[in-house]
Parts: C-alpha cells; structure tokens; sequence
C-alpha cells in the first residue's frame, strides 16, 4: 500500500514538472496496483482515476478523456460514500470545470442541476 502511495505520488510531482507523460505512466502503474489490491471503485483507486483526469484535463487539454476518467470516479464515489460526501462533491466540481473549459454548456447545467453546491460554492465557473 506504500508503495502504491509512492508510485501515485511520483505521478504528483511530474505533473507539478508538467511532464505529463510521465505523470501518466506513474499514476497509471498506481492505479493498476490500487485495483488490484483494493478494487475499482475503493476510493483510493478512485483518487488515482481522478489525478489521471486533473492530468487530461489542465496539462493535455483533452476533455473527453478527463470527462470519462471524471464520470467513472464519480459514479465510484456516488456509490461507494453518496453524493453528499465531500469527495464526490469534489469530483463533481472537477467534472463541472471540465465541461466548462470544453464548451460543453448542456453537460455543464446537466451537472449543475444534479449538485447544486457547485455554484454555491464556486460561483466562478461558466
């Protein structure tokens, strides 16, 4: 489990050098072991699945890979701790950003609708 901690954290600091490629490859061996030892839908396992997203999203700018990542972390996190927990608000949040940043004005009210806190508690995106 600490090495698994190692690998992901690893990811962490080549995206913090914009080395995205290699980010991926760390959290991508992160998230192999996190499945196979906890699962695919422990939150851990989750977390990893959404670093990958933050790196599709803010350093490739691919949005539709981020969305899928974003929608399968968040339909963990909705059934594994329910959509009032703080982690899959946050997902949730990411998920919003993402549609924002890729014009995605439908998908962007659809997830608005469905978690309200969004604009409560960011009222920045659009």
């Amino acid at each position: 489990k600490n090495t698994l901690a190692t690998v992901n954290n690893l990811g962490a600091v080549y995206d913090d050098l914009k080395d995205y490629e290699k980010a991926l490859e760390y959290y991508e061996r992160a998230l192999k072991g996190s499945e196979k030892m906890l699962g695919k839908t422990h939150p851990s396992t989750l977390m990893t699945v959404m670093n990958i997203a933050i790196v599709y999203k803010n350093g490739l700018k691919d949005y539709g890979k981020a969305e899928e990542l974003y929608q399968r972390a968040l339909e963990g996190y909705e059934a594994q701790l329910g959509k009032d927990h703080e982690s899959t608000k946050g997902c949730a949040f990411n998920l919003a950003i993402c549609f924002a940043r890729a014009g995605e004005k439908l998908k962007l009210r659809k997830i608005i609708d469905e978690y309200p806190h969004i604009m409560i508690e960011q009222p920045a995106i659009k």
